[in-house]
């Protein structure tokens, strides 16, 4: 098995970061009537403001996630791994940076949200540790949303 390492993101990341979105949910347009919203992201901005870090193997982004720290909680933004590399364990490498980067900042828990039509990731999160608390439409979106607490 090939070795991941998660590096903050940095500027000359965001053309592969915006390439890799929109290829990771290409497949959820049609399920959902429309962009994602990660695929609407401003990557740019994110990773200025610090909040992007990224899984490389052999020195090739192959995965990403936004994380922001919140006061009571950190927020799992998006997450995503480029489809050739998908069922790799680059996801669950991912999802333990978050874990242990709540953890350094004393953060009880982790939320994350997901499309609803997004089924996968019905079943991917809680086998992760994540329950879902709601369901609610937020900026059009029919959303599923979630909470680990560490």
């Amino acid at each position: 098995m090939e070795t991941t390492a998660i590096r903050r993101a940095g500027p000359s990341d965001v053309g592969a970061l915006s390439e890799l979105v929109r290829a990771a949910y290409a497949g959820y347009v049609d399920r959902i009537g429309g962009e994602p919203a990660p695929m609407r992201a401003d990557y740019s901005a994110l990773v200025a403001a610090g909040s992007v870090w990224v899984a490389e193997r052999a020195g090739v982004v192959v995965g990403l996630v936004v994380l922001e720290a919140r006061p009571d909680h950190l927020l799992l933004d998006n997450i995503a791994v480029d489809r050739a590399a998908q069922a790799t364990g680059i996801g669950r490498s991912l999802l333990a940076f978050a874990d242990d980067h709540a953890r350094q900042r004393g953060l009880p828990e982790i939320r994350l949200y997901t499309n609803e039509a997004m089924t996968e990731n019905l079943d991917y999160y809680p086998r992760n540790g994540y329950v879902e608390t709601h369901r609610a439409t937020e900026n059009g979106y029919r959303r599923v949303f979630f909470v680990k607490r560490l």
